[in-house]
């Protein structure tokens, strides 16, 4: 009998790699997260914003619908007071509307926060993309290009498009999904209205699809040995039972560094506790140091 699938989304397989105990905690455990985030508030605003916005009649999808589109959807969540969320949602508004008018509203993508998939490499593989656009190709055909917003406060180059896991992904399950070629990624970085680009080679996609079959694997057996015995010492391990804690961190381990500090878990894990600095929910703002981005690919 065929091995089943493994049915995991790029999220779920950067979890994975990023830390296990993460990982154990998000889809094992289902453990409730912290409190919300300012800058995830801001992502999620605009990203709807700008999904909504292809909705927007024609005749009035302008800057201005993007404007006012922000400003009805404005996620108030993880803000210092209501003067810095107000700040925030003018800011993310003029960023959106800036955008906007750089689209021809009448050029319609094939997708917009479009689920694909793809079965391979032992895993199915699935996401959501932001916009997906047909556009010209150089021999007078039509290809895909995967397109994806960013608000976070570091400028991307082509470096961050081209080693995206995702985002490889995203191109072969969108020309699977929509039979069309496919090869070129975009990531569209509102707050600098620059666009890094990355255009796939058919080596380079089958080296992503190897590497995210290579994760599935390792999570897929993690979650095995979960259901198949670790779970039932969860509540030893959480007593401080040092047998318990160490089983489960064999298969599951903590990877504690700086980047702890942006955890929705940080709270369960003392490994993490000890390697970063508590932050405030809005200190991921681009008024300070924050993470690489307000939401990651899904």
């Amino acid at each position: 009998m065929p091995e089943r699938l493994y049915p995991c989304t790029p999220t779920r397989l950067d979890t994975w790699l990023s830390c296990p105990r993460r990982f154990r905690f998000t889809y094992l455990e289902r453990r409730p997260k912290g409190p919300p985030w300012a800058h995830n508030s801001v992502g999620a605003a605009v990203h709807n914003a700008l999904r909504d916005w292809w909705s927007v009649p024609l005749e009035r999808r302008d800057a201005h619908a993007a404007e006012e589109l922000v400003a009805r959807q404005w996620i108030s969540e993880g803000f210092r007071d209501d003067a810095q969320s107000a700040q925030w949602r003018d800011r993310a508004a003029a960023m959106t509307a800036a955008y906007a008018a750089t689209l021809d509203p009448a050029d319609e993508p094939v997708g917009v926060e479009r689920t694909v998939s793809v079965a391979t490499h032992g895993m199915a593989l699935s996401g959501r993309v932001d916009r997906i656009d047909r556009r010209p190709s150089e021999d007078g055909g039509e290809e895909l290009v995967v397109v994806d917003y960013k608000t976070g406060r570091r400028p991307l180059d082509a470096d961050d498009a081209r080693s995206s896991l995702a985002l490889a992904v995203y191109v072969v399950a969108a020309r699977r999904t929509l039979r069309l070629r496919a090869r070129r990624v975009e990531l569209h970085h509102l707050p600098t209205a620059s666009v890094a680009v990355h255009e796939h080679g058919e080596e380079s996609l089958d080296r992503h699809l190897r590497r995210a079959g290579e994760l599935a694997a390792e999570a897929a057996a993690a979650q095995r040995a979960w259901h198949e015995g670790l779970a039932a010492r969860a509540e030893d391990a959480a007593d401080g039972v040092a047998e318990a804690v160490e089983a489960i961190d064999a298969v599951l381990p903590p990877a504690p560094g700086p980047g702890c500090s942006w955890c929705d878990h940080r709270r369960w894990c003392p490994a993490g506790r000890e390697a970063s600095t508590e932050r405030a929910p809005w200190d991921g703002l681009a008024e300070g140091e924050g993470p690489l981005s307000a939401t990651a690919p899904r």
